[in-house]
């Protein structure tokens, strides 16, 4: 759906979609008819975490959908319905290109939900060269970043349901020891790798990167496909450092990633950066890198 008919439902259905929405939602606290805090997040990493947290107590709704780009994805008609009845949003507020395109009009959608920034406490980081001033968004690719989040995430719910206080942090605690044991496994899983550069198309991996001790090479330039000349760089620089493997993302177009890998002898690894079950995909991530980067 193009942007501008879009706006169009916003400014022509906006009222009507309201409107229904308070209806729904008048005889119900969590708006699908039982008691459950109803929540809306951004991107689905945070509603693992959301669900984490709240277990049984929330409901939680995602607004970019699996396979969708965070950075182009518009919502739809039915997603503004489930914001109007929500109690809670959850953006990650670290620059992601769909929250700040609609960040304005969701709060304007349900102006009585609080709006929870989980990236509170987190020193955000800038993009990879060439990449402008630009910070990079994916600051939930950190374990250690992940944990100040679900941090924020569970003060959100007490804040809105404080009555469930104690369950969501029992359940916030146990969390965070999984984050912790799965830091620790990265942390050991990498310690004997001695070349430390991978190359990726889109560079999610930043956050992911620093913590470890690894470099990521980038594909992409100021987020757009590189020129011939580019490719030639990158091809001589994966070389150079004995790359055999070139991740990509699925919500990006891997053909430059392909064409790296057909020039260097090497293959396509698909890692997923946006990922529901954030720890397993994170194991997930940890086994394909050092099979690589042996």
């Amino acid at each position: 759906m193009s942007g501008g008919r879009l706006r169009g439902i916003w400014g022509g259905l906006g009222g009507l979609l309201l409107a229904t929405a308070l209806m729904l939602t008048s005889c119900s606290t969590g708006g699908d008819g039982s008691d459950r805090v109803k929540v809306v997040v951004s991107i689905l990493p945070l509603a693992e975490f959301v669900e984490n947290v709240g277990r049984e107590k929330v409901s939680v709704t995602v607004m970019v959908p699996p396979g969708a780009s965070p950075h182009t994805y518009e919502p739809s008609p039915s997603q503004l319905v489930e914001v109007s009845q929500a109690r809670m949003f959850v953006k990650a507020g670290s620059g992601v290109g769909f929250e700040l395109a609609w960040m304005d009009k969701i709060i304007g959608v349900n102006k009585r939900m609080l709006v929870v920034d989980s990236s509170r406490g987190i020193g955000l980081r800038k993009m990879e060269p060439h990449h402008g001033r630009a910070r990079d968004p994916h600051i939930w690719l950190s374990p250690l970043n992940a944990r100040i989040m679900v941090q924020n995430i569970c003060e959100g719910l007490i804040q809105v349901d404080p009555g469930n206080k104690d369950r969501y942090l029992q359940n916030k605690e146990g969390y965070i020891r999984k984050l912790e044991a799965l830091d620790k496994d990265i942390r050991e899983g990498l310690s004997g790798i001695e070349s430390r550069r991978f190359m990726v198309f889109h560079p999610a991996w930043g956050y992911f990167a620093a913590e470890y001790d690894l470099i990521q090479m980038p594909i992409e330039i100021e987020g757009k496909e590189p020129s011939p000349q580019d490719m030639a760089k990158l091809i001589k620089q994966a070389k150079e450092n004995g790359i055999k493997a070139v991740f990509a993302s699925p919500q990006f177009n891997p053909q430059s990633a392909q064409a790296i890998a057909r020039e260097i002898g090497g293959r396509v690894v698909l890692i997923d950066p946006l990922a529901k079950d954030y720890i397993a995909n994170l194991r997930l991530v940890l086994s394909k890198l050092v099979q690589a980067m042996r």
